[in-house]
């Protein structure tokens, strides 16, 4: 990836930055620190590496893309919108009534959701059944799961992943958003994790670690993904809950909390000045 390339991802990131927190404040909820720590995860994906056509948003042989941890959808939304799926202007509407952006993604209601989430712990085995129907079919479109490390607490992800392996499914990559942080504390006070990839790689799956806000690196997981033959893969992508916004990185209060007019400011003055400094 080149440095102008690179320059214009950094750049991208921090407007969407800038457009999670308007929605947030302008809607009064919401989940930022889960949003702002998928971002680089979704532009890699959507910018670089999934093969989707947003004036074509049901194309039969799409890749799929699923954002299990449901409730960090103004990342997704803000994303989708940067792309082209829907108008920019409808990011003022998130979590209003009847509106199409609501507090987790409806693929009945917005253009580009491949799936409803919100109820943790269901994504990966959507996303098993969706590359298994897609084999049957002879389709070469890839499912892409976003995990948070907090709904793998549910135990459903790991039936799952025995599933995934058992079909051989490589075309099923999950991306663990791995911010060590959930709703009321971290990871580690919880329910420890540790280790992680070990977890996965005893579940026979094929194991990547990687930079989660560096969109090349991120891009560079995914493909290494595609290189593997005869397993799923998992990209456990190091990440930091709120990351751009330094008074809710690893914080779990922000993993909901409403933004008041003062938290919305000092976050738009620090965004700015890290724009300024770039």
């Amino acid at each position: 990836m080149n440095e102008e390339k690179k320059k214009m991802y950094k750049n991208l990131a921090k407007k969407i930055r800038r457009e999670i927190l308007d929605m947030l404040y302008e809607a009064g909820s919401g989940h930022a620190g889960g949003s702002m720590s998928e971002l680089e995860i979704l532009i890699s994906l959507y910018y670089e590496v999934m093969n989707i056509d947003p004036n074509d948003s049901d194309k039969k042989d799409r890749d799929r893309f699923i954002l299990s941890k449901g409730h960090a959808s103004p990342g997704l939304y803000a994303v989708l919108a940067n792309k082209g799926y829907f108008p920019q202007k409808e990011l003022g509407c998130l979590r209003k009534k009847g509106a199409s952006l609501q507090g987790h993604p409806c693929m009945t209601k917005t253009t580009g959701i491949d799936f409803s989430t919100g109820s943790l712990g269901h994504g990966l085995s959507v996303g098993i059944g969706m590359a298994l129907g897609m084999r049957l079919d002879g389709m070469e479109s890839k499912v892409f799961v976003l995990l948070g490390d907090g709904e793998l607490n549910e135990g459903q992800n790991w039936e799952a992943a025995m599933f995934a392996a058992k079909k051989s499914l490589t075309n099923l990559v999950a991306i663990l958003d791995y911010n060590r942080v959930q709703l009321d504390g971290t990871a580690e006070e919880i329910m420890p994790q540790e280790p992680m990839a070990d977890k996965w790689k005893a579940f026979n799956w094929n194991v990547i670690q990687t930079n989660g806000h560096d969109v090349e690196a991120v891009t560079d997981a995914l493909h290494k993904a595609f290189e593997c033959k005869d397993k799923p893969s998992i990209i456990i992508a190091d990440t930091v809950k709120g990351k751009g916004i330094s008074f809710m990185e690893n914080d779990h209060k922000w993993h909901g909390k409403p933004l008041n007019e003062e938290d919305y400011n000092n976050a738009i003055k620090e965004l700015e000045e890290v724009h300024r400094g770039a």
